[in-house]
C-alpha cells in the first residue's frame, strides 16, 4: 500500500495535491481524483519541479 500525504499548502477548497515517496520515485496526484492516476517523477526531477516552482517559472 503506497502512503500518501496531502500537501501542507492545500486549501479549504480541494485545490490540493498528494504525494508518496516510492522506492526510486515521488509519486503526484490530485487529492480530489485520487483514482484518475498519478505523475511519477524521480528524486532529481521532482526537486528540479520544486525549484521551478518556487521561482514561478512554470508558465502556469
Amino acid at each position: 500500500m503506497t502512503a500518501w500525504r496531502k500537501s501542507t499548502w492545500s486549501d479549504d477548497y480541494g485545490n490540493c495535491v498528494e504525494l508518496a515517496v516510492l522506492p526510486h520515485a515521488i509519486a503526484i496526484r490530485d487529492s480530489k481524483d485520487p483514482d484518475s492516476g498519478h505523475l511519477t517523477l524521480t528524486p532529481h526531477a521532482f526537486t528540479a519541479l520544486i525549484h521551478r516552482a518556487k521561482q514561478d517559472k512554470l508558465n502556469l
